[in-house]
């Protein structure tokens, strides 16, 4: 039973209060458009998602339905439980900035997730000072045999979506990122959208 959707417009990120045992679902509702993920425990904002220790967990780059990821303390805060998409995520990319924008090219402002994390954070009154390394939904970093890393736009279609359980009662941010610079978005951010399902 759906609780709560939350609509996260291009270029802007929403956070929500998400208790143990409940699903979230984020989805893509035009396709091809990444969402920067972060997850901080409600009981302490200071243990956050850690995209690094869920892939020594895990031994893989992004976890498979039924994996979880683990908290910078390594306890299960999320569960990977369905995937609707083609697969394509990232684990390895950090969240844009100013900073990032401005290597780039772009002169003056440009939305960022690492500015949606900490502004979404505020609306919950929760003080962001350090921006983790997101779970990017939909973004397709591929290693290749050379180790290099190329940047794909993301396949995923419209309606696309992910699922996952809550391990902990904690605060969920999808910032629905801006890239414009980058060919991941297909060079059109566009909007996503999260649901609350109760447990």
């Amino acid at each position: 039973m759906e609780l709560t959707r939350v609509l996260v417009p291009a270029r802007e990120g929403r956070a929500v209060r998400v208790s143990a045992g409940q699903l979230i679902r984020v989805s893509t509702p035009e396709g091809a458009q990444v969402g920067d993920f972060f997850a901080f425990c409600a009981s302490d904002p200071v243990e956050h998602l850690s995209a690094a220790h869920t892939r020594g967990h895990t031994s893989r780059l992004f976890p498979v339905p039924g994996e979880p990821f683990v908290t910078d303390r390594r306890r299960p805060i999320l569960t990977l439980t369905d995937d609707t998409s083609p697969g394509r995520h990232d684990m390895l990319i950090a969240a844009c900035d100013p900073a990032r924008y401005e290597l780039l090219g772009h002169h003056g402002w440009h939305a960022s997730c690492a500015e949606n994390l900490k502004a979404a954070m505020r609306e919950l009154e929760v003080d962001v000072t350090t921006v983790p390394q997101p779970v990017n939904f939909f973004m397709d970093i591929p290693v290749t045999a050379d180790d290099v890393i190329e940047w794909r736009s993301s396949p995923a279609a419209p309606g696309d979506a992910v699922t996952l359980r809550a391990e902990l009662d904690c605060f969920v941010v999808v910032s629905a990122c801006p890239q414009d610079l980058v060919d991941v978005n297909g060079m059109r951010p566009g909007p996503l959208e999260i649901e609350i399902l109760d447990k």
